[in-house]
């Protein structure tokens, strides 16, 4: 099984070199009870668990960066499983993403930011329900008990305003709807048709999933967000976005 590890990257020179090679040392071995990814002749036999070895490539969309990440990127091509696509200018968050996803392979895709607030080493529980058969979607949630830095008070609020907003428009319980990772099959990906650019890219993958019939399940990550002098981009007219995305998406596709 193969892992697509798509990384939208905008002016991350401090951080794009280090969390490549995180992703790159994360040795991912499941113990799996049964699933769609077991050998044949264990697919009935749900007492017995097997051990599955995934394989990885990343692919990082650098996004127009001005600050010399792209004086890295040519580097980071080079190592095995590696592979980096330019957007000659800034589209956005969304866009990257798109472009990932179209030049992926992998059986399962995961979104994985350039910065460090997000521990590859947590893929394998973020894998397990998805290649056990439990759901074809996953998010990590930074609201559900794992370890975490303490996020800015309103950056807490802003979340869990726009988490509640998805919940009543989509009838769902979801705890971090703007998280990082968001996991998915490729049968998944193909049918979302992403249109949004930049920030409304959450809401819009999130609104398409659930409007599709998807039930997204969610596991426990931690979380080290960083400073606004460390690089971090996001602002109230963000959640404006985000708001008049999820409803664009309720009341249309």
């Amino acid at each position: 099984m193969k892992l697509s590890v798509l990384i939208p990257c905008y002016n991350e020179i401090d951080t794009i070199r280090e969390i490549v090679e995180r992703v790159l040392a994360v040795d991912i071995k499941l113990e799996l009870r049964n699933g769609p990814y077991a050998p044949p002749e264990m697919r009935d036999a749900r007492s017995k668990v097997f051990e599955l070895v995934v394989d990885k490539e990343v692919i990082i969309v650098d996004d127009g960066s001005r600050d010399g990440t792209r004086d890295i990127l040519p580097e980071l091509a080079e190592l095995p499983g590696v592979f980096v696509h330019y957007h000659e200018r800034n589209q956005g968050k969304g866009a990257a993403v798109r472009t990932a996803i179209e030049k992926s392979s992998g059986e399962v895709l995961i979104v994985q930011d350039a910065d460090l607030e997000y521990d590859p080493r947590e893929y394998p529980q973020l894998l397990q329900p998805i290649l056990e058969g439990r759901t074809k979607v996953v998010y990590g949630s930074r609201f559900l008990g794992g370890p975490r830095k303490a996020m800015f008070f309103t950056h807490m609020l802003g979340n869990k305003v726009l988490t509640l907003f998805t919940n009543v428009l989509f009838d769902t319980i979801l705890s971090d709807m703007e998280t990082c990772y968001k996991v998915f099959t490729r049968e998944v990906a193909l049918q979302l048709r992403l249109k949004s650019p930049g920030w409304g890219f959450d809401p819009e993958i999130t609104a398409k999933i659930l409007k599709r019939g998807y039930r997204i399940y969610e596991v426990p990550i931690s979380y080290t967000g960083r400073e606004y002098n460390e690089g971090k981009k996001i602002s109230w007219r963000d959640g404006l976005t985000v708001m008049w995305t999820l409803l664009k998406y309720r009341l249309t596709e």
